[in-house]
């Protein structure tokens, strides 16, 4: 429903005949250079899959690795977060991992990829320190902000000790998830591969950027904008992701409000967002339907010397 209101209130501000004359001016090559972009990332995505599999005594294909990828991706659009489930389930069926260690390798991705969007969002915050303070303290007086900033250390340094020595159940739930947060982290360290895991992390995220970059410059209207806009516009329309089943309605509205922050106007931001979003959405679409057409297919040998051995026995 959510998703739905997000559309018609995009569309309020950007009439459809004007969206689709967005659309109909874009320079394809642009954007289907930053589709490529995207495509790069999902398939480095999927090789890193493998890096955490093997130390469980698992050889996946890789074909496996990336349909179960690109399925997860176009499950996701239908129920918030069954992509991840689908995709373990996927190995479970083709490749004999157990559902509970293939999710588990997947949790342990999610870990990864939080800590560099974290890292991401550190360096945006140092590169555009000085337009960020300067739009707080426009909107905020300088007073305000402090009091501000002391409020949340005071509350995060109380929170902090009743976590840490509170026996409630929610204190226990936060404690073992942080736990659990760190197990992940320091795993990746362990593995055996951990620098080829590493920097395909870092691969797949400056491909999610650069996608999100080229595609600008199919708008003329978008020439010469910042790159902190960029940024910005980039981590703004990530979180969107998660308020809607792949990032529907929410994801242009997104890219919206963060370049409005830099005075640039309201028709070809959301139009942007529009086309950034429906060029990676059938960038996932085709994959993930080719993907969940094929599996069977690609493993149909597989399935058949498995039910042979089952006779035998």
């Amino acid at each position: 429903m959510l998703g739905v209101f997000l559309i018609w209130y995009s569309l309020s501000k950007v009439p459809l005949t004007e969206l689709l004359a967005y659309f109909k001016n874009a320079n394809y090559s642009w954007i289907i250079l930053g589709m490529s972009f995207g495509l790069l990332s999902h398939l480095s995505r999927a090789y890193r899959w493998q890096f955490l599999l093997e130390p469980l005594g698992y050889k996946v294909r890789l074909s496996n690795s990336i349909m179960a990828v690109f399925a997860a991706y176009l499950i996701n659009y239908t129920i918030p977060r069954a992509g991840e489930v689908a995709r373990a389930s996927v190995l479970t069926t083709y490749e004999d991992v157990p559902f509970e260690k293939g999710f588990g390798t997947i949790v342990s991705e999610r870990i990864a990829d939080l800590l560099v969007m974290v890292f991401i969002i550190a360096i945006t915050l140092f590169i555009q320190f000085d337009f960020i303070y300067q739009f707080f303290v426009e909107k905020f007086n300088t007073l305000h902000i402090a009091i501000g900033l002391i409020v949340l250390s005071v509350l995060a340094f109380v929170g902090m000790n009743f976590i840490k020595s509170s026996k409630t159940t929610f204190a226990l739930k936060i404690r073992t998830f942080v736990s659990g947060l760190l197990e992940g982290v320091l795993s990746i360290f362990k593995m055996k591969k951990k620098w080829a895991f590493i920097g395909h992390t870092f691969f797949i995220w400056s491909m999610y950027i650069a996608m999100f970059y080229v595609t600008s410059f199919s708008l003329t209207e978008l020439d010469n904008i910042p790159f902190g806009a960029i940024l910005i516009g980039f981590i703004s329309a990530s979180f969107s992701i998660a308020a809607t089943n792949g990032g529907i309605g929410s994801y242009p509205i997104a890219v919206y409000a963060a370049f409005s922050l830099f005075a640039i106007p309201e028709a070809p931001s959301i139009a942007f967002g529009w086309i950034v979003w429906t060029s990676q959405t059938l960038l996932l679409v085709l994959g993930g339907g080719l993907s969940l057409i094929l599996l069977p297919v690609f493993n149909k040998n597989r399935s058949v010397k498995i039910s042979n051995n089952k006779d035998e026995v």
